[in-house]
């Protein structure tokens, strides 16, 4: 996946979970908000220091996630 610079991962931030920009602003935080049907103007006003491409950055990511296929391999 391209063009997410703005999502991180780092073991000693959030225990490793998706973040934005190494904030302490999980990437589930912020689609569980808009899930819960605020806007995005919602959601940056709730965490001012996010930025718009934060918040769509991370619905991208949710959505990459999401397209994951889990393969089961037949036991030989």
């Amino acid at each position: 996946m391209t063009n997410l610079e703005r999502i991180t991962q780092k073991p000693d931030v959030m225990g490793g979970k998706a973040c934005v920009r190494g904030l302490r602003v999980t990437v589930a935080m912020i689609v569980n908000q808009i899930g819960a049907g605020h806007s995005v103007d919602q959601v940056l006003a709730d965490y001012p220091y996010l930025e718009r491409d934060d918040v769509l950055q991370a619905l991208r990511y949710a959505a990459w996630l999401s397209e994951e296929r889990e393969l089961v391999l037949a036991a030989a």
